[in-house]
């Protein structure tokens, strides 16, 4: 994608021939992907004759018809790809035997590196490969009745496997045993988990081995570098940023940096564009330098992979390419039909990829949404900065609708954000790709160079970091059609007329300076947090972060979500500056991954957490982000006053800390159970305690009773609803995200605790939840009005 605005050359309009190609293409695309398979057929075939019958009446000119066939026949083609695609893969005797989880010798063609995985599933290596060759073993007989039955095809699968397979290498061909297993989408044809060693039987091509030495060049020149800065240079390169840590991520997601963790066109028009600059210095004219920008572009592909969003990258930065060129406008655009086009021809999946659609519409902003904007601005800004305005502008109103449909979020700082980082990234990429080239001669040549991309990243992670950081710097939207279909109407309301009220100085400083203060001044949020507020369960998504007023401007947390900027948040609205006590109840990502949200400019005493060390990636970022804080394990029959409340801790029971399976399988029934007590109420904080530890809270305390409950687990149907229903509590609070992939909380869970006498609120649906206490007894607030 290129950052440059294309001109619209000299007295021209666009041809929308190819660009409506393109469509047609990812309509067709869609259609199989999302409808019935005779749509595929149906709805061009209705388009066609349609044109047809209008051309026949002469309600429709010849050029109109053809050109209406000619997209029927497009989207037929993707269509038909899409569906035979898929059949292919569906009747795979590879699909078979993955339902019958056959164990099986395979040799694979390694099509994707290596990616370790940690945390809630244990330590392992997924690896994307090509079956070339499938055998089922001679002793355990075959799906055909003939023992020792072999294939030869090329399927694709994902190996699911251990730490071993990190070391096998992109583009080699190896042998190995194992067990297929049916996969969820439907691009796979199986999933395999090795059972024995694997073997190399043939080495990469040179190419591969050639790229797999730069990529380590280009670490190299950022070795010695902190985080995350030697991990961001690489990944402006080839976008390689494994290892990021989740803080980081999030600053940039809501900021809308987040292209810059992944390949992008941009990626490629910056290296190419070097690569074609030496070239000319070198007097390379004519020809010569499209190839040397088609070598460029196929260095590229090697370089950051040959995966379906680097191929997409390599087609919209050739986009890029051709928009600096000539009549870059006109140019552009039809180049951007034709990418489309063929990506989804060779690649039809790609119709329902975020990461594509995203691809396409910051493109398209560019090309045909920018020149207004730019035009515009230059009425009274220097048409250097009515450019660098104009383009992030555009990019961010093409992609806002989708995405809203991903996050269910519209950011406010992304155009300023993009506006300050994008200076530096040009310079951060290309003297990280220089520090890399230069390392391949010796390190001494290269650190310097890639020391002085650091330090420009520096500043783009300080960008993100701090806008991250503003006090609506995205506003909650929500991902219902209705709201969808609100935001596109009001963003191509903004598109069309934004350039008029921009085009005089007073409207189009003002509309900044309103945006300016929108997201630097915080909103008021009328009656919250409620006076005397006691139990604040935080909207933190799919995860639990549980706050309990202990003092003036302090409280205990009871652990801390997945997502440490939604948790500070939480904090910062209750004006909690210091917390004497955290409890981590257990160490699964969704109550562990947010705690440096928890230790941002505040205080923390001393830190609680279960015996059982398990997964082991949730412990090591735990002790990670608590360093310098004390640590001790909570055992059952402990009691301790924190302030104004009363802590007991009802489970586990006392052990000494220990490691687990390794997997995070045992680690909810391991959760650190609390009753706390404050002001006359009695509140039973369960973490994620299984229907085993529930049934032996029971046991152990046959009588207890209490005012308020935290619902186990996020309300999942695993439950000993005896136990639930029976503790007499008039408020019941489920921690859970919207539209999670779990189902949570169950309705048999809610119905009954209803049925109880309970009142039961969500965060997902009534946002962060507050418990005060009446006259009467317990009562609940919610950010979005009275719960109860």
């Amino acid at each position: 994608m290129s950052r440059d605005v294309p001109d619209r050359g000299t007295g021209s309009r666009h041809d929308w021939r190819l660009p409506l190609a393109g469509l047609a293409a990812w309509c067709g695309g869609l259609l199989a992907a999302a409808g019935p398979g005779w749509s595929v057929a149906v709805v061009p075939a209705a388009l066609l004759a349609l044109a047809l019958a209008l051309g026949g009446a002469r309600l429709l000119p010849a050029p109109a018809v053809l050109t209406a066939s000619v997209l029927a026949l497009v989207a037929l083609a993707v269509g038909g790809a899409a569906l035979a695609r898929a059949e292919q893969v569906r009747t795979s005797p590879l699909r078979a035997m993955a339902q019958d989880h056959a164990l099986v010798e395979v040799r694979l063609l390694v099509t994707g590196d290596p990616r370790e995985i940690a945390g809630r599933f244990a330590d392992g290596v997924l690896v994307r490969a090509r079956v070339l060759r499938v055998e089922e073993p001679a002793a355990g007989g075959s799906r055909s009745g003939s023992p020792g039955t072999g294939w030869t095809l090329g399927a694709p699968v994902l190996v699911l496997a251990d730490t071993s397979w990190a070391d096998v290498r992109l583009g080699s061909t190896v042998t190995t045993s194992g067990r297929l297993m049916p996969p969820e989408g439907e691009d796979l044809a199986a999933v395999l988990t090795p059972v024995g060693a694997w073997q190399e039987t043939r080495a990469p091509d040179l190419w591969w081995r050639a790229s797999a030495r730069v990529r380590a060049a280009l670490h190299e020149a950022v070795a010695g570098r902190p985080e995350p800065v030697s991990i961001l240079v690489p990944a402006l390169v080839n976008g390689d940023d494994s290892g990021l840590s989740q803080d980081v991520q999030a600053d940039f997601a809501a900021t809308g940096l987040t292209h810059l963790l992944a390949v992008s066109g941009t990626n490629l028009t910056l290296v190419v564009g070097l690569l074609v600059w030496v070239a000319r210095l070198l007097g390379v004219r004519g020809r010569w330098l499209g190839v040397v920008g088609a070598a460029g572009i196929v260095g590229f592909v090697l370089l950051a992979r040959t995966e379906p969003s680097v191929l997409r990258a390599a087609a919209m930065g050739a986009v890029g390419l051709v928009a600096l060129g000539p009549d870059g406008g006109r140019r552009a655009g039809r180049a951007l039909g034709a990418a489309v086009l063929v990506l989804l021809l060779l690649d039809p999946g790609l119709a329902t990829s975020a990461g594509f659609a995203l691809s396409t519409l910051a493109t398209g902003g560019i090309v045909w949404l920018a020149p207004a904007w730019r035009d515009a601005l230059r009425a009274w800004l220097p048409a250097g900065v009515a450019e660098a305005v104009a383009v992030p502008t555009a990019a961010q109103l093409a992609c806002t609708p989708v995405v809203a449909a991903i996050s269910g979020q519209v950011s406010l700082v992304a155009v300023g954000a993009n506006l300050l980082a994008e200076p530096l990234v040009a310079p951060a990429t290309v003297l990280g790709l220089l520090g890399g080239l230069l390392c391949l001669v010796h390190p001494a040549l290269g650190r310097p160079v890639g020391t002085v991309a650091t330090w420009c990243v520096a500043v783009v992670v300080q960008v993100a970091h701090r806008g991250a950081d503003l006090p609506l710097a995205a506003v909650d939207w929500g991902t219902s059609g209705a709201a969808l279909l609100l935001l596109t109407v009001l963003t191509v309301a903004v598109a069309r007329w934004g350039p008029v009220l921009v085009r005089r100085p007073v409207p189009g400083a003002s509309a900044a300076l309103v945006l300016v203060l929108v997201t630097v001044v915080p909103l008021p949020r009328p009656g919250w947090p409620p006076d005397g507020w006691l139990l604040v369960a935080c909207d933190v998504g799919q995860g639990d972060a549980l706050v309990l007023a202990s003092g003036e401007g302090e409280a205990v947390v009871v652990d801390a979500g997945p997502d440490p900027t939604a948790v500070d948040d939480c904090l910062d609205d209750l004006g909690v500056e210091r917390v004497p006590l955290l409890v981590l109840t257990h160490f699964h990502a969704d109550h562990v991954d947010g705690v440096a949200g928890v230790l941002d400019g505040r205080e923390v005493g001393q830190v609680e957490v279960t015996w059982l060390l398990d997964p082991p990636g949730g412990v090591e970022e735990v002790a990670a982000a608590v360093a310098g804080v004390p640590v001790r394990t909570a055992a059952a029959g402990e009691v301790q006053q924190v302030g104004d409340v009363r802590l007991q801790t009802l489970w586990p029971l006392p052990a000494d800390p220990a490691a687990g399976p390794g997997d995070g399988s045992t680690a909810n029934d391991a959760s650190v159970v609390l009753l706390a007590e404050t002001h006359g109420l009695r509140l039973l904080l369960t973490g994620d305690v299984e229907p085993p530890g529930q049934e032996a809270l029971a046991r152990a305390y046959p009588d207890l009773r209490v005012d308020v409950l935290k619902v186990p687990h996020h309300g999942s149907s695993h439950q000993d609803l005896e136990l639930l229903t029976g503790l007499g509590a008039r408020i019941a609070v489920v921690s859970v995200g919207a539209d999670n992939d779990y189902g949570h909380p169950a309705a048999s869970v809610v119905e009954a605790l209803d049925a109880a006498g309970a009142a039961v609120l969500r965060t997902d649906e009534d946002g962060d939840v507050a418990v005060v206490t009446t006259g009467s007894g317990p009562a609940a607030r919610t950010s979005g009005g009275d719960g109860s």
